[in-house]
Order: structure tokens, then sequence, then C-alpha cells
């Protein structure tokens, strides 16, 4: 499964592209116009953009330029109704991934999305174990993280096995002891201010703003609960 924007002005073909990628087991969202895709592009951390290039507001070269221009990497098809070749050949420079000329098969997008999801690395989580903790993705199988631009994350497997285990039992109360006992096991004699040490360091990778976290509470005089 990936996280797919939609970025297509034609109301009913976009509602389309939703129920097939939602069929195939995506998840997907929808912009109408270039000003909002960009938006949702920069906040809503897709693993793939579908970005039509006759857009209102804003061209879907220029979304494609402008999140390039960012250090954005997330991988892009474009769509069109042109088929001049000078059109496919700006998309790529401009950083596109693909390129696919209306009117095409669903069949044929599909399997473009397939392989760019391949190519890109994107499609990783199909199996649960991507899962997205705060403004970061971590691949618990792979033991790698990396943010919305796709830059990487450097955890150690310790932050790893606790962000793991708080994903297991999201919204539930976790005392110091029990992590202690299932992370790191008490031959090993940490400390609770080992604990609280390593959830300091979590909140500045995982939390926009760590002073105020959203995700990994404080339960006062007992431990932890992890929201998602």
């Amino acid at each position: 499964m990936a996280r797919i924007l939609v970025v297509e002005d034609e109301i009913e073909m976009a509602l389309g592209l939703k129920d097939n990628f939602e069929y195939d087991g995506h998840e997907v969202f929808i912009a109408h116009d270039g000003e909002d895709g960009l938006q949702k592009a920069l906040t809503e951390s897709p693993q793939l953009i579908i970005l039509d290039v006759m857009l209102p507001k804003k061209s879907g070269f220029d979304v494609c330029k402008e999140l390039r221009m960012r250090g954005m990497k997330t991988p892009v098809i474009m769509l069109t109704a042109r088929g001049q070749e000078i059109d496919k050949v700006l998309g790529l420079e401009l950083g596109a991934d693909d390129y696919i000329t209306k009117p095409f098969s669903v069949r044929e997008l599909l399997a473009r999305v397939k392989a760019v999801l391949r190519r890109t690395g994107a499609d990783r989580g199909k199996n649960g174990n991507i899962v997205q903790a705060g403004k970061i993705f971590v691949d618990f199988e792979h033991l790698t993280a990396w943010n919305s631009t796709h830059q990487s994350i450097e955890m150690t497997s310790k932050e790893l096995d606790i962000l793991k285990y708080f994903v297991q039992h999201p919204a539930q109360t976790i005392s110091r002891d029990e992590l202690l006992d299932k992370v790191w096991g008490y031959d090993i004699y940490p400390t609770s201010r080992t604990v609280d040490n390593y959830i300091l360091k979590l909140r500045k990778k995982i939390e926009k703003k760590p002073a105020h976290p959203h995700h990994i509470l404080t339960v006062h005089g007992i431990g932890y609960k992890y929201i998602p």
C-alpha cells in the first residue's frame, strides 16, 4: 500500500482514479488545482503523485518544478491530454518519473504506478512494515526511517525497538518498567532514567514540536502513552 496524491481538475476522472487506487489497497488524496496539489504534496507525505499538466492556478509543470526545487523526491507520474514529444521531455527534465498521455486505460496507469513504486521502493510497506510515526516514516523490517521528502533519518536499533513497541500498543499507558522489561531486558541493568533519555531522542525525531509532543505523551508518575 502507498499514499497516493491525485492532482487532477477533472472531478470525474479524479474520483475514478481514487476508486481504482483504493481498490488496489492504496490510500488516496485528491487536489483539483495546482496550488492545492502543491500544498497537499508538502503536508500529506504522499509516496506517489499523479499530476495532471493542465491545472488551474498552477500548472503541473510548475508544481513538479517547485517540488524538486524544495528537495522533495516523491515519484511523480504526469498526465496530459497533449501528446507532443516536447511536453514529455519537459516533464521528465523537470523531475517527473513517468509520463502518460490522455486518454489512457486505467490498467496501463495502474501498471505504471506499480512499476514506479517498485522502482523507487515506495511500496515497501505493503505488508504493514512501514508506519508513519509523527513526521517520519519507519520500515521496521529493514530498520530504516525517512521524512516526507524521503531524506534518511538516522535511528539506533534501540530507538527503533522502543518506537516499534509503542506502535504495537497504541493509546496504552506503558510504564517505564514495562519498557525496561520488554525492550531492554532486566539483565542489562538499565535505569528508568535511560528510558527517559531515549524518549527525549525519539521526540526530537518524530514530533514537530518536541517540547510539546502530540504522539509520545508523558503519563506522570507512570510512563508514556503513544498516540498515532
